[in-house]
């Protein structure tokens, strides 16, 4: 399991990342920010959360693997 700021800070900081090369690079980003905004909808229906599930396998940023 992780911390739950590990996981926002890194979605806010897609979306920030998305929406900036979408409005300088190509519009196509916006597709990336739209991506993001879903697997935030859909983990807070169903409690999956697959960044959270790789971070902990990689033991990355004090994250522990999910037990089954």
């Amino acid at each position: 399991m992780c911390n739950e700021n590990i996981i926002r800070r890194m979605a806010g900081l897609f979306t920030m990342a998305s929406v900036a090369l979408g409005y300088w690079v190509h519009p196509a980003w916006f597709l990336f920010t739209a991506f993001v905004g879903f697997n935030l909808l859909q983990s807070s229906f169903t409690g999956f959360c697959l960044p959270e599930r790789v971070f902990g396998r990689l033991r990355l940023f004090g994250c522990q693997p999910k037990k089954a």
